[in-house]
């Protein structure tokens, strides 16, 4: 059962980490794509470049990161100062699109090539954090039933990510749709006008023939 509660955890984590140079007062922004009603984890790390090892710092103290989450909606979810490393959450309030962005705090900073900071950044997307309680357990059954407790957390957000896809992949049949229905008819529309104006003018030369006695 271990095994198994193991592997699927593993099967069904949704998280994405990189990392990025930063300059001074440099804002970074990253957009995810999230349904609605989700718990998000940030949690990230700042290297600072250490001009006499040529090489950026595992730690950084003194800096900072300010970390805003915001909508396409201007609703900001997030804003916040914190400092060289650590965690931030949000739960998103509707399905769609949220720009993450971070900006350190310094602005005296050695530079190596125009790149001051590294940041690492691990995006964590419907994933709450249990591995403190599992490590508090007191016998395996506690274990256990900690750890299907955040595989049912996964699979319920793997469903909720699914029915967001499948809402995503209607819409847009539907626009397809309406496009084409609309290229259909200013098709028509034009395929109309030209038979008009042909009309018209073999009319119009018709007239003017007559008129100039030439048939």
């Amino acid at each position: 059962m271990l095994m198994l509660t193991f592997l699927l955890s593993v099967c069904f984590s949704l998280s994405t980490a990189f990392y990025f140079h930063v300059g001074e007062r440099e804002e970074k922004c990253i957009i995810e794509d999230i349904p609605g009603d989700t718990l998000v984890a940030g949690t990230f790390k700042i290297q600072q470049w250490d001009i006499s090892r040529h090489d950026f710092l595992e730690s950084a103290p003194g800096l900072g990161v300010f970390v805003t989450v915001t909508t396409y909606g201007d609703e900001v979810l997030l804003s916040k100062l914190y400092g060289p490393q650590g965690t931030f959450y949000f739960t998103s309030h509707s399905p769609g699109e949220h720009i993450i962005c971070l900006e350190s705090n310094s602005t005296r900073l050695v530079s190596f090539g125009g790149s001051k900071l590294r940041i690492h950044l691990d995006i964590r997307v419907g994933e709450h954090d249990l591995d403190a309680a599992i490590a508090q357990a007191k016998d395996k059954v506690n274990e256990v039933s900690f750890k299907l407790e955040r595989l049912i957390e996964q699979i319920e957000q793997i469903v909720k990510e699914q029915n967001y896809q499948r809402d995503r992949e209607e819409k847009f049949r539907m626009t397809s749709e309406d496009t084409n229905s609309n290229v259909l008819w200013w098709a028509s529309a034009q395929t109309l006008i030209f038979i008009s104006v042909g009309i018209f003018q073999m009319k119009y030369l018709r007239d003017f023939f007559i008129a100039k006695k030439l048939v």
